[in-house]
């Protein structure tokens, strides 16, 4: 019988089929359709609705993920994906049809718009890197980039909630809650999917980046706040004993127990228990997490912490390295609203990202290395889509590039990816995937095989329906991405 993850939801047909596995009925209908009802796979009390941890479906090489989030589309032929032919044509109208290029507004549509920085190879690898990210050109070698990514929308919002959730729309569950649901987490004393936003405001989309949708609330993305204190109220008001802590939170869990077996099928409510429980959890052991002060010195510099351009994403970059050292499932990294978002004056726009992003990355990479970390850490680097090779007419500038769903590339690190390794190819413009094309849900399904769980076998049961993460068509493990 398939294995499932399944969680408590109101009776489904297949719900249906599995309660009548008892008496006459069951039997006869188990010899029809060849089903083994008896082995409690579908009971209520057995599906996951904690964070208690699990076992995946095969031997992972990834244990947790940290993605670096880069919202607004960063431009693939100017940061990663070099294209002389493009660089000569600068300047020039596009060479055919301009709806081509698969925007809705073809007005705004400029000519063509070569290579904005100097580009050059790095490392053993020889992989090309644009010179805004020299320090993560030390890095290179640890890199597998994907430069034949694809998506389905050229909006911000849509496309948000398709790398996201594997979804165009809104209220569907996201790759770290489908992670946290299946998996668990290391450390029940802090949350298993953490959110790290920007002092300077909520990314596009807000909290919808990281809902746990129809899934249990338990396994949305907590977020940490991204100035101060992380996390307000988190000393007890007085201090007492530590045995007497551990003895009341005990007899909290018990009480907490017997509520919960009162009123089966809650989701909200298992969220509520679970979260206070969490928090009282983490009175004792967050507080050492989220210090930074214990750091050494060297550390922070090496996150570029106390430089002015550096200092608030090298903080998260490091909080994010200590939350994974800890347990912690999931940890998402976000800018605010769209800053590479660049549709006039994507050289100055560009750089200036790249200036407040590059040494934290770099820092984050070289840290997890030498800990010995990076083999079972996961790190992400993309965002939602790509830029056109033309620039965009913005009153009299052409300057920007618009948004391009046909390509984009991306790039991870560690967990078991090739270090090194450049799959996937454009077409001499850097605006179409001509080798290699990897959607959205190819990408979920291998960074889900990467933690050990195989995508078709992640289900939520929903209107008679399996819910995935990787949709109704199958999608590919792209098996060429692992080590």
């Amino acid at each position: 019988m398939k294995e499932s993850f399944l969680t408590n939801t109101p009776l489904a047909r297949r719900d249906f089929f599995a309660c009548t596995g008892d008496g006459l009925l069951g039997i006869a209908l188990a010899q029809l359709l060849g089903r083994d009802f008896g082995s409690g796979a579908l009971a209520a009390d057995a599906l996951p609705n904690n964070l208690a941890r699990r076992q995946g479906h095969h031997p992972a090489k990834a244990t947790s993920v940290i993605q670096l989030f880069m919202n607004g589309g960063p431009s693939q032929m100017d940061l990663f994906d070099p294209k002389p032919v493009l660089n000569r044509m600068d300047g020039k109208p596009y060479p055919g049809n301009v709806e081509a290029i698969g925007n809705q507004d073809t007005t705004s549509i400029g000519v063509m718009m070569g290579g904005q920085y100097p580009m050059a190879r790095h490392g053993r690898s020889g992989q090309w890197m644009a010179d805004v990210l020299p320090h993560t050109a030390k890095m290179i070698d640890e890199l597998c980039f994907i430069h034949s990514m694809w998506t389905d929308h050229p909006n911000h919002d849509n496309a948000l909630y398709k790398i996201h959730s594997g979804r165009l729309f809104m209220g569907y569950p996201t790759l770290g809650a489908w992670t946290v649901y299946g998996l668990g987490t290391e450390n029940r004393n802090l949350p298993a999917y953490v959110v790290l936003n920007d002092a300077l405001g909520l990314p596009h989309n807000g909290t919808r980046n990281w809902t746990s949708g129809f899934l249990p609330p338990t396994f949305s993305g907590t977020t940490l706040r991204p100035s101060g204190s992380p996390i307000l109220n988190l000393k007890p008001q007085y201090e007492q004993p530590s045995a007497v802590t551990t003895a009341a939170q005990g007899l909290l869990e018990k009480l907490d127990a017997i509520h919960r077996d009162g009123r089966p099928h809650q989701a909200d409510l298992d969220a509520r228990i679970e979260s206070y429980g969490l928090a009282a959890r983490m009175q004792l052991s967050a507080s050492e997490a989220l210090d930074l002060s214990a750091e050494r010195p060297h550390t922070l510099e090496m996150y570029g912490i106390g430089e002015k351009a550096t200092d608030s994403y090298g903080r998260r970059c490091l909080l994010a390295r200590r939350l994974i050292e800890r347990g912690v499932r999931f940890v998402q990294l976000f800018l605010e609203e769209q800053p590479w978002d660049a549709h006039v004056d994507l050289q100055d726009n560009h750089r200036a990202v790249c200036e407040r992003t590059d040494k934290p990355v770099a820092g984050l990479l070289r840290d997890l290395k030498q800990r010995g970390l990076l083999e079972n850490t996961l790190v992400i680097w993309g965002g939602e889509f790509g830029r056109t090779p033309t620039s965009q007419k913005t009153g009299d500038l052409f300057t920007g590039r618009d948004h391009n769903m046909q390509a984009f590339s991306m790039w991870m690190a560690g967990g078991g990816v090739k270090g090194g390794f450049r799959y996937g190819q454009t077409d001499d413009f850097g605006h179409a995937v001509v080798e290699n094309p990897v959607s959205v849900h190819d990408f979920h399904a291998t960074v889900l095989h990467l933690l050990g769980i195989d995508h078709q076998r992640l289900f939520f049961p929903r209107g008679g329906l399996e819910e995935r993460l990787t949709g109704i068509v199958p999608p590919r493990v792209v098996t060429d991405l692992i080590a």
